[in-house]
């Protein structure tokens, strides 16, 4: 089983405040969503929690050491139970989905990123580590423009970009 983790960070690493997203960018969710639909997604109780209820077509996964429950969701203290529970099901590509603390610590399980690099630069409270590209290979690279609403800027400019760890 392949293991991914699709995310979308600012210009410093920052991905969240106060439990939510910096920005809406609609074409980026419906790429998770086409990217995403029909696998596993694995996150902790606060990214299950700032969504508030499992994704459509796809299968939740919930890392949580308090004993966490919620309808329509897997719920694992253990990160390799987690990983069997895909696996068992049939899953080829498992998707980790946030926040903070798991990207970091299941980075060294991942095998591909989906990262959308958004032009912003401000307030946060939750970062992505730095990653260190070196040891992986960019396989493909989208760029899109802002989009300006009335001279505001609706949604900022940001870049999908799909890397793969090298051999």
């Amino acid at each position: 089983m392949k293991i991914s983790m699709i995310v979308a960070y600012g210009k410093n690493w920052e991905i969240g405040l106060d439990n939510k997203m910096l920005w809406h960018i609609s074409e980026d969710f419906k790429n998770f969503k086409n990217i995403t639909s029909g696998h596993h997604l694995l996150m902790g109780r606060k990214t299950f929690e700032s969504i508030g209820k499992p994704l459509p077509n796809r299968t939740s996964l919930v890392l949580s050491k308090t004993g966490f429950s919620h309808e329509g969701v897997h719920t694992f203290s253990e990160v390799q139970d987690a990983f069997d529970f895909a696996r068992a099901n049939g899953e080829e590509e498992l998707f980790i989905i946030g926040g903070a603390n798991i990207y970091e610590t299941l980075f060294p399980y991942v095998d591909k990123m989906y990262l959308s690099e958004v032009d912003f630069e401000g307030k946060a409270d939750a970062y992505l580590k730095q990653i260190d590209f070196s040891s992986w290979d960019l396989i493909e690279q989208k760029d899109y423009e802002a989009i300006l609403e009335e001279d505001k800027i609706k949604s900022p400019a940001w870049s999908f970009k799909v890397y793969t760890k090298k051999d």
